[in-house]
């Protein structure tokens, strides 16, 4: 099992990566002089000059067989690679296209319920949010799936608040077993489960799960987990074991950028992707970087924003340093910057989402966040082909399982 890092490890981290900018671009005020003070030993390393340079000339004489270290990771997370980002950029395209073509694989969310009974301070689903819940029944699952489907989506995912009474494994195999008889892939980013519930779903046609750690930050956490099955930290960092160990295709894993120190996050998210490449090597693996988006219970002036070079360097370094792995982008982020990163180092994108049950075809209800790319699966598909990109609705790999 992935062990993941103490809190004097991550603060170590964010001090290595990124000196005196560790934390400035977080929603964790005042952490730096702590974690300095913490952290003597890490005076002089503050001041080192990160060897870019070196690192992007090992990339670009091995392409897509470079197997970066963990410490060459931290020198293109670091500020210092930001003199560099048009050079990562162009490396990250090369080895995007060595490793998965042209090909932008669409899916779509389907949010089945948002009764949750964890308290996150980030989401609009949080148990002390006072908002209208509902939980689809199987004929409103059936007409959010038809619109969907007419759109020309093939690949589902999934996803309900944290609700063991409202959504329980039965009625997860259920809404699993009907969709697969339509699509070509069915996913889920629900509550964790067991392996061997893993197991049962498999069985019923689940192809892919989609688990977000949040942050790696233990203290921060803590902080921002404050009720419910999700204050579990090491549970939920289990998780794609457990689904690894069932079988399950497609594990994706991601961290929400912004509720503790970035840079660190990606470090720990990318060492966390690499060890589940060598240990689950029959799954496809994939990464996610949100950025925080607004919701309900979070106003806008309580996110700092993560700058756009900043979040960009980020996605290279992934890239980088996980040349095998896919990395998704949702519609929190914009059409511009959705449009960009296709050409770089983006292989899957949602398309046409509605964060909340019943927004496709239905009243819809509470949404989990606020989505920024709003063009439809037909506009997005349209403009990536004017980028000379193959978009693939269906799932082919199902056919070869």
């Amino acid at each position: 099992m992935f062990a993941g890092v103490t809190r004097r490890e991550f603060d170590r981290v964010a001090l290595m990566i990124s000196g005196a900018a560790a934390f400035r671009t977080s929603m964790v005020p005042g952490r730096l002089a702590e974690a300095l003070e913490m952290q003597p030993d890490l005076q002089t390393a503050l001041n080192q000059k990160h060897d870019v340079e070196r690192v992007l000339s090992r990339v670009q004489a091995a392409g897509a067989s470079v197997q970066l270290s963990d410490a060459e990771l931290q020198v293109l997370l670091s500020p210092s690679a930001d003199a560099w980002l048009e050079p990562m950029a162009r490396l990250a395209a090369d080895i995007t296209r060595q490793r998965f073509g042209r090909i932008m694989q669409l899916y779509a969310p389907l949010y089945l319920s948002n009764t949750c009974m964890s308290t996150c301070t980030y989401c609009g689903f949080s148990f002390e949010n006072k908002t209208p819940r509902r939980t689809l029944h199987s004929t409103e699952i059936q007409t959010e799936a038809e619109y969907l489907h007419k759109e020309g989506i093939r690949h589902i995912l999934l996803l309900t608040g944290e609700s063991y009474r409202d959504t329980p494994l039965a009625y997860l195999r259920k809404a699993i077993a009907d969709l697969k008889e339509r699509f070509s892939a069915v996913s889920i980013e629900v509550y964790p489960l067991k392996t061997d519930e893993y197991r049962e779903l498999r069985a019923a046609g689940l192809d892919g799960l989609t688990i977000y750690q949040e942050t790696y930050d233990p203290e921060r956490y803590a902080q921002v987990h404050l009720r419910g099955m999700k204050k579990r930290m090491q549970y939920r960092l289990e998780c794609p074991d457990r689904a690894g160990i069932a079988g399950v295709r497609k594990l994706v894993i991601g961290a929400l950028a912004g509720l503790s120190d970035p840079a660190a996050d990606v470090y720990v998210l990318a060492r966390h992707a690499r060890y589940l490449l060598h240990q689950y090597w029959q799954s496809r693996v994939s990464v996610s970087l949100p950025r925080l988006r607004p919701a309900e219970g979070l106003q806008d002036p309580s996110i700092p924003g993560i700058p756009d070079r900043d979040y960009v360097r980020y996605l290279c370094a992934l890239r980088l340093y996980l040349p095998d792995a896919g990395i998704y982008l949702s519609t929190r982020e914009s059409s511009r910057m959705r449009d960009h990163m296709a050409r770089i180092c983006i292989t899957d994108m949602s398309a046409g989402s509605k964060t909340d049950p019943g927004g496709y075809a239905l009243e819809g209800s509470t949404e989990q966040f606020s989505i920024d790319d709003t063009r439809s699966v037909a506009e997005l598909g349209a403009d990536l082909r004017r980028q000379d990109l193959d978009v693939i609705l269906n799932d082919w790999a199902a056919l070869l399982v």
